[in-house]
């Protein structure tokens, strides 16, 4: 049976180029880049299919593979909602970001159960093998006390990785399950979890680049609360803070907590730690209330890790997207670029390793946009051109490098 393809309509604009202008707040801790001064946007851009939470990841075949939901890809549909909760899979052919195929590989069911809600996170192929990741959603504490309106975007805990052996066609689920979840964390309560929807380091095909042949997870969290904070200060687009991980990816170790090490901060001479032990992790970054969804990947012609972060403030709002450089995973970090009201609404912020080019100066922002556009007061537009609720691909230079 062959498979139903989308081909994405290609929208060539002059009206957003240039520089996007950075406006950090004043208590922002992160210095500016001296070697990366900011990102220009070309005009050329792409959308394809109507469904979010894109995540390629490169394999050795040459394709990317992604998990996608809450929308459709060519008729095919997913909700992460409920008993029946489905996430999607998709296979990403083309070398050229402005004329790709996306091919429906179709859906999982995975119940969320004791949480409502259970959406993709992170996801890799690495030798043959997709590691495919799902976090769960809950009421927030505030919402189950009934002092605001229903919404459940609190974060709850990674179940584990269901993987595949023949690049999405068939699925192993993972042994972890919501009420039993990999890292051993719970937001039943209210409690805030550290490693919410973490996401692979993109180290480029097959994981190429890995600096010592483990995989690396970003993931966004906080600490403290839930008491006096924010509205949903610990969502699925919000946090105080960033933690990383990191694991030798196979069958066995990818749902083994004791394979996992986790970032434990700096030793006296600024050397990262690493510990078997979860309750030694240490924020790889911190700022309260403005932290969120984070993906990495590593630029290998420039030799520079680029960290895109989005804070989404009370969840349906505009968005904040920044962006920090590092010559090393573990930091330390500079900031790039801090793009207020990104998309307005951009969120899943990543980029590609497979579309940045032989210079490592042009590359392309992968994300969906605008989901609550027409929800209450506030107006949503378009901006740059092209953000939308679909995988979205903005084509962008990195200026003041020489």
């Amino acid at each position: 049976m062959k498979h139903p393809i989308i081909v994405g309509l290609t929208l060539i604009v002059t009206s957003i180029t240039g520089q996007w202008r950075s406006e950090p707040p004043a208590d922002c801790p992160f210095k500016p880049s001296a070697s990366i001064t900011g990102i220009e946007f070309t005009g050329r851009h792409a959308e394809y299919t109507e469904a979010d939470t894109w995540y390629p990841s490169w394999a050795s075949d040459g394709n990317l593979y992604s998990p996608w939901t809450d929308g459709t890809v060519n008729g095919l549909s997913s909700g992460s909602g409920g008993d029946n909760a489905a996430t999607g899979h998709a296979t990403i052919i083309g070398d050229d970001p402005l004329k790709l195929s996306v091919i429906n590989e179709g859906v999982f069911k995975s119940s969320p159960r004791p949480y409502e809600g259970r959406y993709p996170c992170g996801s890799l192929v690495y030798n043959g093998v997709w590691y495919y990741g799902t976090y769960c959603l809950h009421p927030s504490w505030r919402e189950i006390r009934n002092e605001i309106p229903y919404n459940w975007p609190w974060l709850g805990p990674i179940p584990g990785f269901r993987w595949s052996t023949d690049f999405g066609k068939t699925w192993n689920e993972t042994p972890c399950t919501p009420a039993k979840p990999l890292f051993g964390e719970s937001a039943l309560k209210g409690e805030p979890v550290k490693i919410g929807a973490p996401h692979f380091v993109d180290f480029g095909k097959n994981m190429e680049h890995s600096p010592d042949g483990k995989a690396y997870l970003t993931g966004h969290g906080a600490s403290v609360g839930p008491e006096g904070r924010r509205f949903a200060y610990n969502s699925w687009m919000t946090g105080d803070e960033i933690y990383l991980v990191r694991v030798t990816p196979g069958i066995e170790t990818i749902n083994d907590v004791s394979s996992y090490e986790f970032f434990a901060g700096p030793d006296a001479s600024g050397k990262p730690i690493w510990s078997r032990n979860f309750r030694e992790i240490k924020p790889l970054v911190s700022w309260k209330d403005n932290m969120g969804c984070v993906t990495m990947t590593y630029n290998a012609p420039l030799k520079k890790y680029l960290m895109c972060v989005t804070d989404g403030g009370n969840t349906v709002d505009y968005f904040n997207t920044y962006i920090l450089e590092s010559d090393h995973v573990t930091g330390p970090w500079k900031l790039v670029t801090y793009m207020k009201h990104f998309g307005q609404q951009a969120y899943f912020v990543n980029i590609p390793s497979k579309f940045i080019s032989e210079d490592g100066r042009t590359m392309w922002l992968c994300y969906s946009a605008n989901f609550a556009a027409g929800w209450g007061k506030v107006d949503i537009q378009s901006r740059p051109e092209g953000s939308k609720y679909a995988m979205c691909l903005q084509e962008v230079k990195l200026l003041g490098l020489r």
